[in-house]
């Protein structure tokens, strides 16, 4: 049985500020405070999974464990269909390098460089939210968007594979767009709302 949120206070399981900035706008006021893992002393836990919602169980389990208040995680990624998927899971991974911070032109032009001239421009970000209580339950959604790889990167917005994807429709990438029409249609944009009308209506 689905369980409903309650409460005033939820804690994202992340350490990337573009991420809780993009959550407290889809939220808007559903939620009073939203408080972010890396603020409250967490430490990230291994994912040690190979799928976007058993990483994202991990990190929100983990959250709601150490907090002892409801935790929402977000694993989330692009899938290249010329490279067989890659980088999926690891699209973070691409962008480090021996602990440092994470490097996305170095990523980007990873992408680009494995792609070569194959012809296959398609590519789809994958966003997958899991809810977790303290008990152990979960509640999880994913939400896709379908897109094209362009080469050269376009626009200084977003974050991440931003200047490199064109949704779907669309004539800009993710990086030309603003913040409003990026959540609007996104793969987060996306699972956030199939997780709020599953658990916050």
């Amino acid at each position: 049985m689905t369980r409903k949120f309650s409460g005033d206070e939820l804690v994202f399981a992340t350490h990337n500020a573009n991420k809780v900035r993009e959550l407290k706008e889809l939220f808007g006021n559903r939620v009073k405070n939203i408080l972010m893992a890396g603020d409250l002393g967490l430490e990230s836990p291994p994912e040690t999974e190979s799928t976007f919602i058993g990483n994202a169980s991990i990190k929100a389990l983990h959250a709601a464990k150490e907090t002892g208040k409801i935790a929402i995680a977000d694993d989330s990624g692009m899938s290249v269909e010329a490279l067989n998927g890659a980088p999926g899971v690891y699209s973070a991974d691409w962008a480090e390098i021996n602990g440092e911070p994470r490097n996305w032109d170095m990523a980007i032009n990873r992408v680009h460089a494995e792609m070569g001239d194959h012809p296959n421009k398609k590519a789809k970000f994958i966003s997958c939210l899991v809810l977790a209580w303290p008990d152990g339950h979960t509640e999880s959604v994913q939400g896709e968007m379908p897109g094209t790889i362009v080469w050269p990167p376009r626009g200084e917005r977003g974050f991440g594979y931003d200047p490199i994807f064109q949704p779907e429709g669309e004539t800009e990438t993710f990086a030309e767009m603003s913040a409003e029409k990026k959540n609007a249609i996104s793969h987060r944009g996306r699972a956030l709302r199939l997780m709020m009308d599953r658990c916050f209506s």
